[in-house]
């Protein structure tokens, strides 16, 4: 049984007429009577009964018309999923992201991206820079987005952020109004970091960002998530350096105070394995390519906030609003 064979006989059966399914299928009359009793014997029943007078459908030929007509829309929808997932307009994406990407620009580039492609489906997964790295290599992630410069040859990228780091306090401590301050202030404060384990690279550069400022941090704390090493500051347990989006936390209890010094940037990079063709994936990165090409220039062509004082949130603010 082939396709043709249900297109032919779905117009017969609508016609009732030799002739004038013929014409609508812009065949001869003998190729249309051949698929007809080729489509009869694969079935194994009588479908038409046809004399010089009339054609009409017999039992089984009314109990095969909505199955055909359910086979060919079943292949139709086949080939058409088949052709968007060719083109990239429609499957699914495993995507990774390290925690600050909620703050820096993730939500934003999802929601214009499903917008336009409603078929892709999108699956997040919250994972460790390292991890992402791990999970890009055995191919259980299509992309990820992460913050380390530890980047395998086999993988592409695009830098997708950068930001300063700033200082974050617990909104009553004595720096919490200064419209920017030196490293060498937080001397001998409790620090609060992101663990070794789960990102190196932040770790390290904390160190590095100290000891060049003159001092080696006191870190007493060291945790798994950005969010969690605001929260600890923002119980006065503490002070850290973080990325400046996380003031988009609007966390409860913190101020984050710019420094006066620039320091080795922040950067975010979206990665893929550069040999492993997927036209869903493809379409992601030109839609992360172009969101960071337009943040770029929104960059450039404004002066940057990061310098205008420091931002606080507490909860005296949040109960006036």
């Amino acid at each position: 049984m082939e396709f043709r064979h249900l297109r032919y006989f779905l117009v017969l059966a609508e016609e009732l007429h030799f002739g004038r399914a013929a014409r609508r299928l812009s065949i001869s009359q003998p190729p249309l009577s051949l698929n007809i009793q080729q489509l009869e014997a694969s079935v194994g029943a009588r479908l038409l009964t046809r004399n010089s007078k009339q054609v009409a459908l017999t039992a089984a030929g009314l109990a095969f018309v909505p199955a055909a007509r359910a086979l060919l829309e079943q292949a139709a929808q086949a080939a058409n999923h088949a052709r968007d997932v060719g083109q990239g307009m429609a499957g699914s994406l495993a995507i990774g992201f390290a925690g600050t990407m909620l703050f820096s620009g993730l939500p934003k580039i999802l929601e214009q991206f499903q917008a336009r492609h409603p078929l892709l489906r999108l699956m997040l997964k919250e994972l460790s820079s390292q991890e992402q790295l791990i999970e890009l290599a055995h191919d259980r992630l299509d992309l990820g987005f992460v913050h380390t410069t530890r980047v395998p040859p086999e993988l592409s990228q695009i830098l997708v952020a950068s930001q300063p780091f700033v200082c974050c306090l617990p909104a009553g401590h004595a720096l919490a109004r200064q419209q920017s301050l030196s490293l060498q202030a937080l001397q001998g404060e409790p620090f609060a970091v992101v663990s070794r384990a789960v990102s190196p690279d932040y770790h390290e550069r904390i160190l590095a960002i100290c000891l060049e400022a003159g001092f080696y941090p006191e870190i007493r704390y060291e945790l798994r998530h950005w969010l969690s090493v605001v929260s600890l500051v923002s119980q006065g347990m503490g002070v850290a350096l973080v990325p400046a989006a996380l003031r988009q936390s609007a966390m409860a209890g913190t101020a984050f105070v710019p420094l006066d010094a620039a320091t080795t940037p922040y950067d975010t990079h979206c990665l893929w394995k550069t040999a492993r063709n997927n036209a869903a994936r493809a379409t992601f990165v030109d839609a992360v390519r172009a969101a960071s090409s337009q943040a770029a220039r929104i960059k450039t062509a404004r002066k940057p906030r990061e310098l205008a004082g420091p931002q606080r949130v507490n909860l005296s603010d949040q109960q006036v609003k």
